[in-house]
């Protein structure tokens, strides 16, 4: 999972260069049909939990909660072929788009990028960037400052992945999903909190996280484990889907 995963053509803002520009309010995921798991923050396993598999993987040095959207690579069963969003909650990764932080080569501070790839991006209609002063719109502003609790958010839940390392609760998942049809799916490369050491820690420990609110989030991902099983129907349902009818007898 990368943060570019569908940014086709993340750029840095430009007060000049994005002048003009605005954007036209789509109703469309389209953007994201490739992407097959996505960052969460802990703050959205509330409502994440309920309808996907919260698990966690390594991306570079850090380790990071995603949820689950399909099965196989480039492959999101979460946007159908018109591009609707097929859940109640969308995930803050998704909502932020086409605008994304990054970190640049000899800036301290993240950069705020846009996506010139996305469809909505234009100078014609839609909600401007800047004001004919220059200066950044509503509209824009409350992009920025979203962008500026996510990466808050972001922070707080790579502490929370910290701890659970350093406390040795992680384990790696080995799944496999068997549909229907006969086909199978190896789940791999993705960990879970192992439940017999979380039963285990010391008092103190224990305590700790149960008083950090953490406890809560550890149950919550445990919880949404059993949506593992919602993922493979979707798979069934998208195959069964794309094959002909059977002829009349």
């Amino acid at each position: 999972m990368s943060d570019a995963v569908y940014y086709e053509k993340p750029v840095l803002l430009d007060r000049d260069k994005h002048r003009d520009r605005k954007v036209r309010a789509t109703a469309s995921f389209g953007f994201a049909r490739k992407a097959n798991s996505l960052y969460l923050a802990g703050v959205e396993f509330n409502e994440a939990c309920k309808e996907y598999a919260i698990v966690f993987t390594r991306v570079g040095d850090r380790t990071v909660p995603v949820a689950m959207l399909g099965l196989r690579s480039r492959e999101n069963l979460f946007v159908d072929d018109e591009g609707k969003w097929g859940a109640s909650y969308i995930p803050a990764f998704v909502r932020r788009y086409p605008f994304v932080l990054a970190d640049l080569p000899g800036r301290t501070d993240m950069a705020v990028c846009v996506d010139e790839a996305f469809e909505g991006l234009n100078p014609v209609e839609g909600e401007p960037l800047f004001d004919v002063a220059g200066g950044n719109t509503a509209f824009l502003q409350n992009a920025l400052d979203f962008l500026g609790r996510y990466q808050a958010q972001y922070r707080r839940t790579e502490a929370f992945c910290r701890r659970l390392e350093q406390a040795g609760l992680l384990m790696e998942m080995n799944a496999k999903a068997d549909l229907v049809d006969g086909r199978s799916f190896t789940i791999n490369g993705l960990m879970v909190v192992d439940e017999k050491k979380l039963l285990a820690l010391p008092d103190a420990a224990a305590l700790a996280l149960f008083r950090s609110g953490e406890l809560h989030l550890v149950s919550m991902h445990l919880a949404s484990l059993s949506n593992m099983q919602k993922l493979v129907d979707r798979m069934a349902a998208r195959r069964s889907l794309l094959e002909p009818a059977p002829r009349p007898g």
